[in-house]
């Protein structure tokens, strides 16, 4: 399905975050926004993710304007995005509890299905498939040998995967990604990009907010760069970076411009 944002602007206590921002992102489509800390990027992510509405402008799924819906028709539109954001925010409970999570909050399940999960987090006889939507998951991020450990005592990088995992456990439709890999070591980078290229081969729409260039370069289909709030120039990888149209997106790539 595809997740349409046209000329979102956006703001803060008067101040303008977002000016006239137009992005889509489809099925098997990765889009990277990448531009510096403080220009929106995060913002644009909430926007795309319904969290709250624009100040202008519209998100559109499937032609329809998402805030003219129904609270309960956007709730379900709400619940086919899934959003990992930069700070992973896992609770104190083994690594199943928390990839289950999502789907504790969005799926209606008895109580006596409740008590049955809660006695059975190991991965191991999980009712009503929840168990396979966790080890598949965990096997995504290279995590199913943590299944029962405590999260808060993970690395930082399986930090960072457990929340991935957690997003990918819902079945979204669009995934939305906060740094997804801001400050991990090359190996936890690596298996995060390469759950990103999963994602997209089974045919998610992923949009991924980077100050990484390089990272942006390996994994996207279309990269947008985004500078004081706008969203001055989109396309091909190699032609962002290699031939920008915009002269302010090849100073940014050539790191000409200071913020």
């Amino acid at each position: 399905m595809t997740l349409t944002a046209s000329d979102l602007s956006h703001g803060f206590d008067g101040e303008p975050v977002l000016s006239d921002v137009s992005l889509s992102v489809e099925p098997g489509d990765v889009v990277t926004i990448v531009g510096p800390s403080g220009t929106g990027k995060t913002t644009l992510l909430r926007l795309l993710g319904m969290f709250h509405p624009p100040d202008s402008g519209t998100i559109e799924w499937q032609n329809e304007d998402v805030w003219r819906l129904s609270e309960d028709d956007r709730l379900e539109v709400r619940r086919r995005v899934s959003m990992v954001f930069q700070e992973p925010s896992l609770f104190n409970a083994p690594v199943a509890q928390n990839v289950t999570y999502g789907l504790r909050v969005r799926q209606s399940w008895s109580k006596r299905v409740r008590a049955s999960l809660a006695r059975t987090l190991g991965g191991r006889s999980v009712p009503d498939g929840i168990g396979s939507n966790v080890t598949n998951a965990l096997e995504t991020v290279g995590l199913v040998d943590k299944i029962d450990q405590n999260a808060l005592s993970l690395s930082g990088g399986e930090a960072q995967r457990v929340a991935f995992a957690r997003a990918l456990a819902t079945d979204p439709e669009i995934l939305l990604l906060d740094e997804p890999s801001s400050n991990l070591d090359p190996r936890n980078t690596a298996v995060i990009e390469e759950a990103i290229a999963d994602a997209r081969r089974r045919g998610l729409g992923v949009v991924v907010a980077t100050h990484d260039m390089h990272q942006a370069e390996r994994i996207s289909d279309r990269v947008g760069v985004l500078l004081d709030g706008t969203v001055i120039e989109t396309g091909p990888p190699e032609q962002v970076f290699d031939s920008p149209d915009d002269d302010r997106t090849r100073k940014f790539v050539a790191g000409e411009l200071m913020y």
